[in-house]
């Protein structure tokens, strides 16, 4: 009996992080720094670098390749409005880890890509490879 219980709670838990709604108004937002660089931190990865030419045109490149990343689907944002903001989930369990891709400043000369995680403390690096995955894909 206990391990029904047990089993049953644990589908609970789950279903309950694969189904968990994403808040635009919560996850669509980057740093709001404009130092370049990055900064790693339990959860999350930001790096931010000065672009040359149309920030667009990177951006545009950036959203295919996050298009292309499996499991991972637009939130909001586009090309037109400078900010994307992704939900990749993981292949098991479908935690939920969000990835914004923002140019700031004035011009706007930076790019950001900023990418965290939703549940617990620690995303074991996966945020920081898959914002140096991206960055490899454009360069």
């Amino acid at each position: 009996m206990i391990g029904w219980i047990v089993l049953i709670v644990l589908i609970g838990l789950a279903a309950s992080i694969r189904l968990a709604p994403s808040d635009p108004a919560r996850w669509h937002r980057g740093t709001g720094k404009t130092e370049v660089g990055e900064v790693q931190r339990k959860g999350s990865y930001a790096w931010r670098a000065e672009v040359a030419g149309d920030g667009r045109e990177i951006l545009a490149k950036i959203d295919q390749v996050a298009m292309a990343t499996p499991r991972t689907r637009r939130l909001a944002g586009s090309v037109e409005e400078g900010q994307i903001t992704y939900v990749t989930r993981t292949r098991v369990m479908g935690f939920p880890d969000y990835t914004t891709v923002s140019l700031v400043g004035e011009d706007p000369k930076i790019l950001e890509i900023f990418a965290r995680l939703r549940f617990g403390r620690s995303d074991f690096g996966v945020n920081a490879a898959r914002v140096r995955e991206w960055r490899r894909a454009i360069e």
